[in-house]
C-alpha cells in the first residue's frame, strides 16, 4: 500500500537513532513513539483511522544538541517524505516572501521524486533488456530482405526455404553478439546515440500571492518545451555509458508518471513529516517593524496547515490532516508560551534537549557511525596519510570544544567541526606532499596546536 510505514518498534527506531545521534534520549523516545503511532493508526479500521491525527512535537533545546539530526534520521528510517523549512523564511500574506503553503508544495515534490525512484527501479530491468536490444541493433543492424515483386504462388518460389533460413542464422549471431556485450568485449567501442536535449532554463520565483510559486513553475516547465525541452540530439558515447542512457530513457517511458503523482499525493499526505525550524524566531506577540515584521501573522498562516487543511499543488490537492510536524527552536529569548494558545495546542508534546557536555563531545567523536574522527581519518587516507587518534588526544578535542563553548557562543556539536578543522589544517594542506606518513594525534598534539590559540581570547573568537 501506497504511503504504508515501516513497522518498526520504538525500541528499535531508538537503537538506530543512537548510531548516529548521542545523547538527547527524551527526544529519541518521543519521536519513536510519534512514528510508532504512525504505523498503529495504519493498523486501525478505516472509519476511526481518519478520526486519529498524529501528535505534533516541540523540540526545545540549544544549537547543536542534535534537533535536526533527529528528525532527519526518522525520515530516513521510515522512509517517509521530508521536507525541513526555516519559520523565519516565511511573512504573512500579503508581504513579500514565501507563503507557508509552500512547504505542503515542497513536502509533494520529495514524494513525487521518492515514487519516481521507486517506479523506475520497479522497471529497471526490463528498461535494461530493452537498451540491450537496441545496442544490438545498432552493432548488427537488421538486414532488410528486399524480394522485389513476389510470384502469386509462393509453393512455387523455390528461393523460400533459403530465405527463411537466414533469420535463423541472425538469430544465432545475434545471440553470440549478446554473450560478448555481456562479457563486457565491447565496452571500449563507441556508438552514436540519440538523446533528450536538456534544456536551460533560468528559475523564475514569484512572492506574494498564495499559489503564485505553483504558477511560476508551470510557466517554467511551459518555456522549458517551447525552447525544445523534448528535442533530441546525437551523441557519440562509449557502449557502457551508451547502455546507461538508452536504459534511463526507456525506463522513462515504462513509467506511468500519472500514478507517480498519485502515489506521491498520497505518501504525502498520509506518511509526510515536515520539519519546522526556528520557530522560537516567529513567537514573538507583538508584530513589529523591519525584521520581525507580523511574526504573529506568520503564526496565524502556519496554523492551518499544521491544523490541518486543502493545499493546492500541480499535482492534486494535498490535506495536511496527517502530516506529522516536528518543530524545533532555541528558545533563548522567547518560550513556547510565547506561540499563540492556538499554535501551541497543535503541538502537545514538548522535549527539552539537554545541553552538551564534554563527555557527549568524547561519545561525540567516538561512538557514531559517521563520526567526525572517522571521516577525517577517511579523508586523509585518500592521500595515503594514516592518521591515528588516541583516546587522550580524543578526550582533549573533547575538553577544547567544551572550554570554547562555556567562554564564547554555544554552538553545541558544531564547534567539534572548528576545533578539527584548526586541528589537522597542517595535514589537510599538505597531505599530498606526506603519502606514507604516519599521524599521531595524541593530547600532547592538540595541546601543542590548540592552547596559543585559547590562551588569546580575542583570537579564539575568531578562529574557533
Amino acid at each position: 500500500m501506497v504511503g504504508e510505514i515501516r513497522s518498526f518498534t520504538p525500541r528499535e527506531i531508538v537503537s538506530e537513532l543512537d548510531r548516529y545521534i548521542v545523547g538527547q534520549d527524551a527526544a529519541k523516545r518521543a519521536v519513536a513513539i510519534a512514528l510508532r503511532n504512525r504505523w498503529r493508526r495504519q493498523q486501525v479500521e478505516p472509519k476511526l483511522r481518519e478520526e486519529i491525527s498524529p501528535k505534533n512535537i516541540i523540540l526545545i533545546g540549544p544549537t547543536g544538541c542534535g534537533k535536526t539530526e533527529i528528525a532527519r534520521r526518522l525520515a530516513k528510517l521510515a522512509d517517509a517524505p521530508f521536507v525541513k523549512v526555516e519559520a523565519t523564511k516565511f511573512t504573512e500574506v500579503g508581504y513579500v516572501g514565501r507563503d507557508v503553503d509552500s512547504m505542503v508544495r515542497d513536502l509533494v515534490e520529495v514524494a513525487v521524486k521518492m515514487c519516481k525512484e521507486e517506479a523506475l527501479q520497479m522497471v529497471n530491468a526490463k528498461a535494461h533488456a530493452i537498451a540491450e536490444e537496441r545496442i544490438l541493433d545498432l552493432l548488427m543492424p537488421p538486414q532488410a530482405h528486399n524480394h522485389g515483386a513476389r510470384l502469386p504462388f509462393d509453393a512455387f518460389d523455390l528461393n523460400k526455404a533459403d530465405e527463411e533460413s537466414k533469420p535463423k542464422v541472425e538469430d544465432k549471431s545475434r545471440e553470440k553478439l549478446r554473450d560478448l556485450l555481456r562479457d563486457g568485449k565491447f565496452n571500449d567501442r563507441e556508438v552514436t546515440v540519440e538523446v533528450r536535449q536538456a534544456t536551460v532554463v533560468p528559475m523564475m520565483q514569484m512572492f506574494g500571492q498564495p499559489g503564485m510559486e505553483d504558477m511560476a513553475s508551470n510557466l517554467q516547465d511551459a518555456l522549458q518545451n517551447a525552447l525544445g525541452g523534448g528535442k533530441k540530439k546525437q551523441r557519440k558515447v562509449k557502449i557502457t555509458e551508451a547502455l546507461e542512457v538508452i536504459a534511463a530513457e526507456e525506463a522513462q517511458k515504462l513509467i506511468d508518471m500519472d500514478q507517480v503523482h498519485r502515489d506521491a499525493v498520497v505518501r504525502a499526505e498520509q506518511s509526510g513529516i515536515i520539519f519546522v525550524d526556528e520557530i522560537d524566531k516567529v513567537a514573538g506577540r507583538k508584530g513589529g517593524g523591519g525584521p520581525d515584521v507580523s511574526r504573529e501573522g506568520v503564526q496565524r498562516d502556519i496554523l492551518p496547515i499544521v491544523e490541518g487543511s486543502a493545499v493546492t499543488t500541480k499535482y492534486g490537492i494535498v490535506r495536511t490532516d496527517h502530516v506529522l510536524f516536528i518543530a524545533a527552536g532555541a528558545f533563548h529569548i522567547s518560550k513556547p508560551t510565547d506561540l499563540i494558545p492556538e499554535l501551541q495546542g497543535r503541538f502537545p508534546i514538548r522535549v527539552e534537549l539537554e545541553p552538551l557536555t564534554e563527555k557527549d563531545f568524547e561519545r561525540i567523536l567516538k561512538e557514531p557511525e559517521n563520526s567526525l574522527v572517522k571521516q577525517y581519518t577517511a579523508l586523509l587516507l585518500t592521500e595515503k596519510v594514516e592518521v591515528n587518534f588516541t583516546d587522550e588526544g580524543i578526550k582533549e578535542i573533547a575538553k577544547v570544544a567544551a572550554e570554547v563553548n562555556a567562554s564564547q557562543e554555544n554552538i553545541g556539536a558544531r564547534r567539534l567541526y572548528t576545533v578539527m578543522e584548526k586541528l589537522l589544517e597542517e595535514e589537510s594542506f599538505s597531505a599530498s606532499d606526506k603519502a606514507g606518513e604516519h599521524v599521531e594525534v595524541t593530547g600532547k598534539l592538540v595541546r601543542k596546536r590548540l592552547s596559543p590559540i585559547l590562551k588569546n581570547e580575542d583570537l579564539s573568537k575568531f578562529i574557533l
